[in-house]
């Protein structure tokens, strides 16, 4: 049954704000009013979260990071975008494999298996997700539900 997107992201962003702040990140989130998709809100918060976790990770202080859903006939698209380090061309292919960690982020904390979920949780929704980033310019993972 159809659910409220913006509940769910106001969940994944619950989980983040307190790093985020502590690191003078600017926040955008941008959700159209009433909108609503037949997802497991738990689920996909937690894949949120992982995503927000990752930006507020990699972004310096001073930052920005957005979070936005956007309607688009069969899908809806939820965007998690920031001005960090970015992630390489060559890596951008692997780093939805299980345990893969990036050349830049290896001294941090974690076990690669993040964007792993990530993708799983999308897919066990009828979903996927999609990654565009530039080194030093930032990263957007979109995350695409089927809105039926």
């Amino acid at each position: 049954r159809d659910r409220p997107v913006a509940d769910t992201l106001v969940a994944a962003l619950n989980t983040v704000l307190a790093p985020l702040e502590a690191k003078g990140l600017r926040l955008t989130v941008d959700c159209p009013e009433g909108l609503t998709l037949p997802h497991d809100p738990k689920w996909t918060a937690e894949a949120l979260s992982k995503l927000l976790d990752n930006a507020v990770k990699y972004t310096p202080a001073g930052g920005r990071v957005t979070l936005s859903a956007v309607p688009l006939g069969q899908f809806c698209r939820l965007d998690v975008s920031d001005t960090g380090i970015g992630i390489p061309e060559e890596e951008q292919g692997r780093i939805f494999g299980r345990f893969y960690r990036g050349g830049a982020v290896r001294a941090e904390e974690g076990v690669g298996i993040g964007l792993y979920l990530v993708r799983e949780i999308l897919r066990r929704q009828g979903g996927y997700v999609k990654v565009a980033s530039h080194p030093g310019q930032g990263t957007t993972f979109s995350l695409y539900l089927p809105r039926e």
